[in-house]
């Protein structure tokens, strides 16, 4: 027997294609992608996702508080270095620890240390982690997962 098409496959299981959902819970879907980014791993735990929520929640901020622990830099958000630029961008992903470690004045980095390059690393990837969890939880929300 010769292969079948999905399109057979869906109407013979009566399996619906994907569409893009812009009803009504697209609104709670910008709260929950807002909530995961201020609070990572909060969003997850609001729809109901505890077990993933509790690995957000505690991996994320560790790895950030890692990073600034090996004494790397928050950057500022200066266009004219558009890497510098980019690093910034991405450690505004961390949400509220970002925020708190602004207002405390935490993130200075020093550069002669021996692990400044790890500690920048650790921050910006944890920031652009969590804009992943947050795109995650907008789409378990909206019912993609």
């Amino acid at each position: 027997m010769g292969r079948k098409s999905r399109e057979s496959r869906r109407v013979r299981v009566g399996v619906k294609p994907p569409q893009a959902f812009t009803g009504p819970g697209s609104g709670r879907a910008v709260v929950v992608a807002t909530i995961a980014w201020m609070i990572p791993g909060c969003g997850h735990f609001w729809l109901g996702r505890h077990q993933k929520g509790i690995v957000f929640l505690i991996a994320l901020p560790v790895m950030f508080a890692i990073g600034l622990g090996f004494e790397g830099r928050l950057f500022s958000f200066e266009a004219s270095q558009p890497l510098a630029l980019l690093a910034a961008i991405a450690e505004f992903g961390n949400g509220l620890p970002y925020l708190i470690a602004v207002g405390c004045g935490i993130g200075e980095g020093r550069v002669v240390a021996e692990t400044f390059e790890y500690g920048n690393t650790f921050v910006i990837v944890s920031g652009l982690l969590n804009m992943l969890v947050c795109l995650d939880a907008y789409d378990v929300a909206l019912g993609r997962k």
